[in-house]
């Protein structure tokens, strides 16, 4: 685009909006050229690490998850585009499922930065500080798993033959799969650890599952046409995205965790190791994209591997 179309350009993009572009350019002329740090707002970034000790492992500990959470947003924000993406071809579907995944590789990879940064001692020690937060609270990691799926895929393997498309949102919440890691389901009691979350994202939670309901990546793949459902590239995604997410991510996370705590209970207190393995609650959001033998050994070792066609 040469000056002139340029000018031409910007005359027409404020004339639509009422607005006079020499002001603007005027504007323009005064302001200060942008600059990398405050672009990334990196002083209000670097000033977010608050410790709660002086031990010098608790930062590697709180930046990482910081980071996690960073990179939760970046999916959020690429699932997003395909959810609310009317008529959406294959090859936009698997380039924001590509991209997703590539993050999951990340954060797949990324346990040795906190499996084998921190000394041992250090950690037993901070980590009484963190009771009782938990990785669990994260409420961005949840509307991940909201978004990818319908319901009925995440909640609890006891109860979903008790639950369909009319159950009321409140209820299917109730049954999450995760709520195991802090309710006793013969007294109805909770613990702490879910009660402050609860506390805290249950509204925006269940807001975010009618938004999802008919927009989730598993409906959406459902509603295309048949022969994009028939897409090699767009399975192979979906299965890619399922599998690292439901099965890598998880048993990654689940082996860092046992470096440090062994048999011991996570700072919420919940039993994380049957909340967290993928034997035990099956989290699976395209079941139908999966063979009976393949569903039938869920995080078994075996199936590593299998998230292509």
């Amino acid at each position: 685009m040469n000056r002139e179309e340029l000018l031409a350009a910007i005359d027409e993009k404020y004339a639509a909006i009422g607005q006079d572009a020499n002001v603007h350019l005027s504007g323009l002329l005064h302001a200060e050229p942008m600059k990398y740090w405050d672009f990334i707002q990196l002083d209000a970034l670097l000033g977010l690490q608050t410790q709660r000790t002086t031990l010098p492992d608790e930062m590697v500990f709180l930046m990482y998850h910081q980071i996690n959470e960073l990179l939760f947003k970046m999916i959020l924000w690429e699932m997003g585009q395909v959810s609310h993406t009317e008529d959406i071809k294959p090859e936009k579907f698997v380039m924001h499922l590509s991209r997703i995944s590539r993050y999951f590789d990340m954060l797949s990879s990324s346990f040795t930065v906190m499996g084998d940064g921190m000394e041992y001692e250090q950690y037993m020690k901070f980590r009484d500080t963190l009771t009782p937060a938990s990785g669990f609270q994260s409420a961005q990691y949840r509307k991940i798993e909201i978004a990818s799926t319908e319901l009925i895929n995440l909640i609890d393997y006891r109860f979903r033959k008790t639950i369909d498309r009319n159950t009321p949102y409140e209820h299917a919440f109730e049954h999450m799969y995760w709520q195991v890691a802090g309710k006793n389901y013969e007294t109805g009691e909770k613990s702490k650890l879910l009660t402050n979350f609860e506390d805290k994202y249950k509204v925006e939670l269940i807001e975010f599952m009618k938004e999802y309901n008919l927009v989730n990546l598993w409906t959406k793949f459902k509603s295309l046409p048949k022969n994009y459902q028939e897409d090699k590239d767009l399975i192979n995604a979906m299965r890619h995205y399922d599998h690292t997410i439901n099965i890598t991510w998880v048993i990654n996370h689940l082996n860092a965790a046992k470096k440090y705590l062994g048999d011991a209970a996570a700072t919420g207190g919940s039993d994380w190791q049957k909340y967290m393995h993928p034997r035990y609650q099956r989290r699976i959001f395209f079941p139908e994209l999966w063979s009976t033998e393949e569903l039938e050994n869920w995080g078994v070792s075996n199936l590593d591997g299998c998230d292509k066609i």
